[in-house]
């Protein structure tokens, strides 16, 4: 029983030390790993050598392959050259598994030692994340050590030998324990290196180890399809193409396994080492003969894996890629491009307002209210990312980025609430009614409008380029739109002196529309703080004058 624990733990703590240096190497040089796949795409060469690069670095063609299914699911990559990648991936997790199988038990506890030191001496910077590599390095080579020791027991004992035994002969058999085993591990490198420590020790026949090679290969296939479950087709097409991958090779291999033993063992007779390069040569054949295949297995992923006919292109969030997350630069890229996307709705919504002023469209009121619902649902979906995202490992330049994110998507979605609200007056007040405003107040209203779409056009620009000029015209365009609105209001109650029906009728909800146009934008030169206050062009005490003063117009609770 402790035997088994001890196996148990050590593949535990392999998984977990994975998990450290993927999430290490990707915070560190996560922007350029996705930059050389994402220019990978033209040359399916280039993509077979990116795929080796990014795995061997990352240490996982799991990682690979969530990386290349979330460029496949946004269209950034098709799925060919994605799937070259993965053939790639494989082969660079062979030469991870090639690495660990020498003798390094004296690099973990040096590893970890200084790891430690690094990550918590310089935890914020790129030497703290270098440290937190170091540390999962050392836990993966003491994880391998944990699970050959524990192991070691069971290759003298007579009744595993007569159950490893009766095990053999059968590949198909052999095959599914493999996969079965590489899927409970959630790692195939375990896998291959204890199979290697197996058939050092005598206790399964080199033929049958091989086999157990081929399986936990075709088990990380397995692993890539469960990975990639939670994403859309596109994404779901490269693992399955990935698998079919590796079934082909293992269909291929399996008849030839004695074979390839032979040619092997005039390499290296050791039976350890022998199962190493056979894995390593397994995936540089399969890599060599499917690269020119990619082409047909994507077609058949394709029509394996269809569209969904009933999903909504165009509703839910897009670019929220949960692989990323790993990579805070690139997971606050991500919500920032989702969160310009709430921007562009808006645009949308206050454009199609003045044309429900100016006509009474009762359907175009409908359709505004109902782009409010696709407004609360992105600005749902972006806090929640980013929630997901730990701030203690952002440093200062990206905590200050996922602040100015959640601040920007706040004031979209109360600009989303506004326009709700003016559309709910309208439709009480003026479209039911069959009312119109004058022409001088219609006019007016127009006026404020398109300054206010240019307002937020400048703030959507501000939010993605954070240029402190513009951020200062920014904010001038609110005392500008305050100052109008006031000399707008008191032209309306001069015009009430005429006393002509249709002012007296339309009269409140004027001044609620220019009061509402008047918070509206106030919300968006809110985006010009952050980088004012950062860049040290505004003060503190103007900062909390303005927000006051933001918060009386707006009817709340004034800070302080």
């Amino acid at each position: 029983m402790q035997t088994l624990l001890g196996i148990v733990a050590g593949i535990a703590l392999l998984v977990w030390g994975t998990h450290i240096v993927r999430s290490g190497v990707l915070r560190i040089a996560g922007g350029s790993l996705r930059g050389v796949l994402a220019e990978s795409v033209s040359n399916r060469f280039h993509a077979l050598l990116a795929g080796i690069g990014v795995t061997a670095m990352v240490q996982s063609s799991s990682a690979t392959a969530l990386l290349a299914a979330s460029f496949a699911a946004q269209n950034l990559m098709p799925l060919a050259p994605a799937l070259a990648i993965m053939l790639g991936a494989d082969v660079g997790t062979s030469l991870v598994v090639q690495l660990f199988s020498f003798d390094l038990a004296w690099l973990a506890p040096l590893a970890i030692a200084v790891g430690v030191v690094l990550h918590l001496t310089r935890k914020a910077t790129r030497a703290g994340q270098a440290g937190r590599i170091a540390i999962g390095i050392g836990l993966i080579i003491l994880a391998l050590q944990m699970i050959m020791q524990s192991a070691r027991p069971l290759t003298g004992a007579a009744g595993v030998k007569v159950i490893f035994a009766s095990l053999t002969g059968d590949p198909m058999l052999d095959l599914f324990i493999g996969a079965v085993l590489a899927i409970a591990a959630w790692s195939s490198l375990a896998v291959v290196l204890l199979t290697a420590t197996f058939a050092a020790s005598g206790l399964i026949a080199l033929k049958v180890a091989l086999v157990l090679v081929l399986g936990a290969n075709l088990g990380s296939g397995v692993l890539g399809l469960l990975a990639t479950a939670g994403t859309g087709p596109a994404g779901r097409r490269v693992a399955l193409g990935n698998f079919l991958f590796k079934a082909i090779g293992c269909a291929l291999a399996v008849p030839f396994v004695g074979t390839i033993e032979g040619a092997l063992a005039q390499l290296d007779p050791d039976p350890q080492r022998l199962v190493v390069n056979f894995h390593t040569a397994f995936n540089l054949l399969l890599a060599g003969m499917l690269i020119g295949f990619t082409v047909p297995v994507a077609r058949l992923a394709t029509r394996l894996i269809p569209e969904d006919p009933g999903r909504a292109v165009a509703a839910g969030p897009r670019y929220l890629d949960p692989a990323a997350l790993d990579t805070p630069a690139l997971a606050t890229s991500n919500a920032a491009r989702e969160a310009l996307r709430i921007g562009d709705i808006i645009e949308t919504m206050l454009a199609g307002l003045l044309t429900v002023i100016r006509t009474n469209d009762g359907r175009l009121a409908r359709e505004i209210r109902r782009m409010d619902d696709d407004v609360d649902e992105l600005y749902t979906a972006v806090k929640l990312y980013l929630t997901r995202l730990s701030r203690e490992e952002l440093d200062e330049k990206e905590g200050r980025r996922w602040a100015d994110i959640i601040s920007f998507t706040i004031n979209m979605e109360q600009i989303g609430d506004i326009v709700e609200h003016v559309i709910d007056d309208l439709e009480q007040k003026k479209i039911s009614q069959g009312r119109s405003f004058s022409e001088g107040g219609m006019k007016e209203i127009e006026e404020l409008h398109g300054r206010l779409l240019a307002t937020l056009r400048l703030g959507l620009s501000v939010f993605l380029n954070g240029d402190i000029r513009s951020a200062e015209m920014l904010l001038a365009q609110k005392v500008e739109f305050r100052t109008l609105e006031r000399a707008y209001a008191e032209t309306h109650l001069d015009r009430l002196a005429w006393h002509t029906p249709q002012l007296i009728e339309t009269s409140s909800l004027y001044l609620d529309i220019i009061n509402d146009f008047k918070r509206i934008n106030s919300h968006i030169c809110s985006i010009a703080y952050p980088i004012l206050e950062e860049a040290g062009a505004i003060a503190p005490s103007r900062l909390r004058e303005d927000f006051a003063r933001d918060a009386g117009e707006r009817g709340e609770p004034r800070p302080g």
